[in-house]
């Protein structure tokens, strides 16, 4: 199945999930009130979101005449806007069939979502369904819902992509966690797992090598980073940080004025999103990771943009609210329509967006796929403008992140089973991601030699179940799976779908300043934004060249056209689920992905691209 058509697909998985358990995180109190009114919304199937992949390639696909012709955010919006027919469709249905009255129906003003305000015994008749009223089990508060899923018309369910409230219950099953990690020994009384540095060793620093500390001039000469930006303020990259994840300017100034003088007194530009707030008390280890390595990478000359996200209610998910401010039309067709979303396009898009954290296993769960799925074509539609979307690829190898978890045949996460299938993480598998593993110089190795898959932590990789391998990707994933992939069942992954990661970077144990000193850090949340600087680079020279940004840059990634541009990881693994997870092989493999990257040849690529 191509991936569009997997994406236009998007459940209308209306048919339901029977006998089903609450899904994680909520207990089932008791049957709802028939009599208790509801707001029920219809989030409508979006126009020519099979054409997402052709689109796309048009513009990214080395080949094509018209690459690096990105869209205006208005072209976007008016091409994937629902057709009149899917709302007559779905409004017919309701009046004519189900007896609503026009005057209780309304469309929003982005033409995405059918709403009505209806009694829970007329949406049980309605949907088929049977609802409940659900308690969050952490912090206590209700809401409604049906888990064990509802039904649509069949002429009416290709129309709709997801009726709310039923049986996605909102917020991540993962809450803004960061996806780091650092060897056991080092994890002790640490929210982040580094391992401190006392500062009067930090001058120690310098006659050690860059297989037990790696700092700036470590990465530069890793990925041949010889960097002075020279299209003044016209290139922006942006970092995401998520709830309480915040940094200390203290911090920034600790790490400069021992690493990058240059950048001391200067701070991120903050773009607020639903009030999130940097300065708050809260965790400072994975915001000063990637705000230090960005910073420092990239240097004075190129502005770093902060969102700041705030934690939301327990039914908003934070992908949610970061893209409804960078698309306003996402407010209305996000899973839950615009209910607690305040900033709808609001502000400003960077070039690079990174993103270290991971809010959701990659499951084909009715719960969960409908609307990742949803997340992913948005994403898609963010990269037709432009932008390059970059990701963390997760600590748990081949399982799901730190908490290792993998699927059983019963269809419960588990850790420590062995009879666990694989579990990819999200937003890391979707397609329209550029995907980061991560890598650590061999002990006793200099920067000269290519490093290898990290052995502190497994680095994050597989394939999806929710998406299908893409086309760019076929050669090189086939490759893989023809060559080097071991002898596992069937039902161990999913051979088919969207491989990653796609490329990699170091990810331990880099050093930073955190909390007034210096500590040891890493994770594939620092290869994310050290990929992001290398892009943002890229973008600055295609720039003073007088050309595009490099916006969705998998397909180019993955040609031939950029066959040298990557330093080719042949050691390693990512063991999970008790198997040896995937082996680092020649070419592309599920743990380090392409390889890391040499920037000059990378640079010099893309310039070589209209």
């Amino acid at each position: 199945m191509a991936l569009t058509q997997l994406l236009v697909a998007l459940v209308a998985f209306a048919i339901g999930v029977h006998s089903a358990p609450p899904p994680a995180g909520w207990s089932l109190h008791r049957r709802a009130d028939p009599d208790a009114l509801i707001p029920l919304k219809f989030s409508l199937a979006q126009s020519n979101l099979d054409k997402l992949e052709t689109f796309l390639l048009d513009i990214a696909d080395p080949r094509s005449p018209n690459y690096g012709q990105h869209w205006s955010p208005a072209r976007v919006k008016e091409t994937f806007r629902p057709s009149q027919e899917t709302i007559e469709t779905v409004r017919g249905w309701l009046t004519q069939d189900a007896g609503i009255h026009a005057d209780k129906i309304r469309l929003t003003p982005s033409g995405d979502i059918l709403q009505l305000d209806v009694t829970i015994a007329e949406a049980e008749s309605l949907l088929r369904a049977e609802y409940y009223v659900y308690s969050d089990d952490e912090d206590g508060s209700v809401r409604v819902g049906c888990h064990d899923g509802y039904t649509l018309p069949d002429h009416v369910s290709k129309h709709v992509d997801l009726v709310w409230p039923t049986v996605h219950f909102g917020g991540p099953r993962s809450i803004s966690r960061r996806s780091e990690s650092v060897p056991p020994s080092s994890r002790f009384g640490r929210e982040s797992g580094a391992s401190t540095i006392p500062i009067e060793n930090l001058a120690a620093l310098a006659e050690s090598g860059c297989d037990t500390s790696v700092t700036l001039d470590c990465l530069r000469e890793l990925y041949n980073f010889d960097f002075t930006p020279v299209s003044g303020d016209v290139n922006t990259i942006g970092v995401a940080e998520f709830g309480a994840n915040v940094y200390r300017p203290s911090d920034l100034n600790l790490f400069f004025n021992s690493f990058r003088t240059d950048q001391v007194g200067h701070t991120p530009t903050l773009i607020s999103v639903e009030g999130g707030d940097p300065t708050v008390s809260g965790s400072v280890g994975e915001s000063s990771l990637d705000i230090e390595l960005i910073m420092g990478l990239l240097g004075p000359g190129q502005n770093l943009s902060l969102y700041q996200v705030a934690q939301p209610k327990a039914s908003l998910d934070p992908t949610d609210e970061l893209l409804a401010a960078l698309d306003g039309s996402y407010c209305s067709v996000s899973p839950v329509g615009n209910e607690g979303i305040t900033d709808c396009g609001n502000k400003p898009a960077t070039n690079v967006i990174s993103i270290s954290y991971h809010f959701n296993p990659d499951l084909n769960d009715p719960s969960i796929s409908p609307v990742v799925q949803r997340q992913c074509a948005e994403i898609g539609k963010l990269t037709l403008t432009g932008i390059t979307i970059i990701a963390s690829s997760g600590d748990g190898g081949v399982a799901y992140s730190q908490s290792h978890e993998c699927l059983l045949p019963s269809g419960v996460l588990s850790a420590g089973n062995p009879n666990g299938s694989f579990v990819g993480q999200l937003p890391a598998s979707c397609p329209f991601i550029t995907a980061v593993g991560s890598t650590s110089v061999s002990p006793g190795a200099s920067t000269d030699q290519v490093e290898e898959s990290t052995t502190d932590f497994p680095s994050g990789g597989g394939f999806s179940n929710n998406f299908p391998r893409p086309a760019w990707q076929d050669s090189a994933v086939q490759n893989y799976l023809d060559n080097f992939v071991p002898d596992y069942a069937a039902s161990v992954f999913n051979r088919s779908g969207r491989a990653y990661p796609d490329v990699s970077a170091n990810g331990w144990p880099l050093v930073i300043a955190e909390g007034g000193g210096f500590v040891h850090s890493g994770g594939t949340s620092a290869s994310a934004p050290i990929f992001a600087a290398v892009i943002a680079a890229v973008n600055d020279a295609r720039i003073a060249a007088g050309k595009s940004t490099v916006g969705f840059i998998n397909p180019a990634l993955y040609s031939d056209a950029f066959a040298g541009a990557f330093n080719d990881v042949q050691v390693g693994s990512n063991p999970g689920c008790q198997k040896q997870g995937f082996p680092a092989a020649p070419g592309w493999d599920p743990v380090s992905g392409l390889g890391t990257p040499n920037f000059a040849k990378l640079r010099d690529a893309f310039l070589a691209l209209p």
